[in-house]
Parts: structure tokens; C-alpha cells; sequence
């Protein structure tokens, strides 16, 4: 994807959001617009859409969107919209699919926040923990969904083949998936629910999104302790990490957007970006900003502290 394509797929993006009706606000097109950029040149492998309406109807609004949109863009043909229980993300297949690999052959490390102790702790990998052993699974479950063929360059050997919006949403399980060959071209893209993966562990949909959005520290709880884990994060006060991108454009402007931003207790997070998680995810980000530096300019920390108010906290 070079600059042209990318200002190419920002008007198909606009054309197709006219066509199906979706008023969205301002900061709400900006958001999905850096999103979906950010899916197409692999910064991210999955974003969550929290920021325009609820279910179904938000489902139905992407689904739409782009059944029409990857008709008149091929750089959008590996996306797909992903459902757990109802919250709503878009992936690119190919980038989650080497997230789930690198994170289960231990090359990505990552941070994972025991909030069922008080104090919190971060846990040695090393230690077994219930919470923890339902991430890896699925983890596990999500690689059978979307596996990688490393003697075929990272080639996905399975697309979901789904149809147009309205025909019904497939509901598919860790078996039973299309089998496509490596040189296959993927199919227009409508919704895969994964719900099922949910039911029979303990571990809840917000400690999931940490590893699933790409954070390098994961809040982990359990349903049963929801509770108590709202209670012990309200006690701290929390970082607020905040990465932004600058997008080039074919004129002298830059844009700059929030790429993404995540929160670490204010206590774990003491040396600030010299942290060595917060070290590595930037230099993990830094060498895929590099892959596309026709389209994005640089990348910027910032960093603000929320006071504890001693009340649980939504998680």
C-alpha cells in the first residue's frame, strides 16, 4: 500500500458511508478512518468499535459498510468484522493471525496484571494462574480459526467465505472452517461470531481485549472476582498511555491521530517509557511504522495520570 492507495481507500470509505446511511460524527469518521488504515498496513491486528452505536445495529452499519467498501478496494479484502459476545471489532486476518503465533510461541511478550490481588502484582511467566491458562486456550482456539503456513510466507490457510449483509451470521467454531489454499483470493467479508469461545472459561471479555488489541500489559481477572478486580484498580491511581500517529498526504499537511491508549497503575508504571514492556511494545510499533513510512510520518508517546477516587471503576 503506497500513499495513493491509502487516499484512495479514505474516498472509497467516505463514498460507501453516504451510500449506506451512516451518519457518523466527526471524531467518530476520524477514528474509523485511522482504524481501518491501521488494520490495512498491519499496525494493529484487531481494533474494537466502541465509539458509534450498539448492537445489532452497529454490526449491521459495519457489515455494510464493507460488503460495499471492499468491492472498489482490494487493500480491504483481508478485513472482517469479528464478534464476541456484543462487542464488535474489525481484523486483518493475516496480522491476527501472526499475533496469536508470535504470542503463543513466546516471541511477543507480554505484561499480565493479577488484579485478584491486593496489591496487584505482575505475573512471572512462570506462574501458573487459572485466569492466565484460559487466555493461552484461546489463544489455541483462535490459531485453529486463523492459522498461519510459515513455508507460505505467513498465508492464512483459512478465509471464513461469508455473503452479502442480511444473508445471516456465521457462527463458527474452532472446526469446520473453509479450507482455502494459500494462493486463494479471499471472499467479501460480513461477520464471524466467536462468542462460543467464551462460554466455558473463566476468563472475562475485557481481559481478553488486552492481549486482543495489541496492549503490552493485560488487566486479568476472572467473572467470578469482576468485582473485587473493579475494586482493587479503583485504589490506584492509573497512566494513561496514549500512542499517536502522524499520516503523510500527497500535500505538505500531516494529520495526527490517536493510534490507540491504554491505562497501567501509576505504581507499576514509575520509570515511565523505560519500563521494559513499554520499551519493547515501542520498538515493536517502530518497526512496523518503518514497513509503511510512505504513509505514516512518526509516532508519539504521551502520558497523563488519573487519580484514584477510592469507587469501583468499569471494566
Amino acid at each position: 500500500m503506497d500513499l495513493r492507495d491509502c487516499e484512495e481507500l479514505l474516498k472509497v470509505l467516505d463514498s460507501c458511508l453516504s451510500r449506506i446511511k451512516w451518519r457518523l460524527r466527526r471524531l467518530a469518521r476520524r477514528r474509523l478512518e485511522t482504524d481501518i488504515l491501521a488494520l490495512c498496513t498491519r499496525l494493529r491486528p484487531v481494533v474494537l468499535v466502541d465509539y458509534d452505536g450498539i448492537m445489532p445495529k452497529l454490526q449491521e452499519n459495519l457489515s455494510a459498510l464493507l460488503f460495499l467498501a471492499q468491492k472498489e478496494s482490494n487493500d480491504l479484502q483481508y478485513l472482517r468484522i469479528m464478534i464476541f459476545d456484543d462487542m464488535a471489532y474489525i481484523i486483518h486476518v493475516k496480522e491476527l493471525a501472526e499475533h496469536v503465533l508470535s504470542s503463543l510461541s513466546s516471541e511477543q511478550q507480554l505484561t499480565l496484571l493479577d488484579l485478584e490481588q491486593y496489591p496487584m502484582k505482575i505475573l512471572s511467566p512462570r506462574e501458573e494462574n487459572k485466569v492466565a491458562s484460559d487466555l493461552v486456550l484461546i489463544q489455541k482456539l483462535l490459531s485453529l480459526a486463523f492459522p498461519v503456513e510459515v513455508e507460505k510466507g505467513h498465508m492464512p490457510s483459512v478465509l471464513p467465505p461469508l455473503g452479502k449483509p442480511g444473508e445471516g451470521t456465521s457462527h463458527l467454531n474452532a472446526v469446520g472452517l473453509a479450507n482455502l489454499s494459500g494462493h486463494s483470493a479471499p471472499q467479501p467479508a460480513d461477520v464471524i461470531d466467536l462468542s462460543s469461545f467464551l462460554q466455558d472459561v473463566r476468563i472475562t471479555l475485557p481481559s481478553l481485549n488486552g492481549w486482543l488489541l495489541g496492549y503490552p500489559v493485560t488487566y486479568l481477572f476472572s467473572k467470578e472476582h469482576a468485582e473485587k478486580a473493579s475494586y482493587n484498580l479503583s485504589t490506584k491511581s492509573l497512566r494513561i498511555f496514549k500512542i499517536f500517529i502522524c499520516r503523510k498526504t500527497s500535500g505538505s499537511q500531516l494529520y495526527e491521530n490517536e493510534l490507540m491508549s491504554f491505562t497501567v497503575p501509576c505504581d507499576m508504571s514509575q520509570r515511565l517509557d523505560k519500563e521494559p514492556w513499554i520499551e519493547a511494545f515501542l520498538v515493536r510499533l517502530s518497526e512496523k511504522l518503518r514497513r509503511c513510512e510512505q504513509i505514516w510520518a512518526s509516532m508519539r508517546l504521551e502520558m497523563e495520570v488519573k487519580e484514584s477516587h477510592q469507587q469501583s471503576v468499569v471494566l
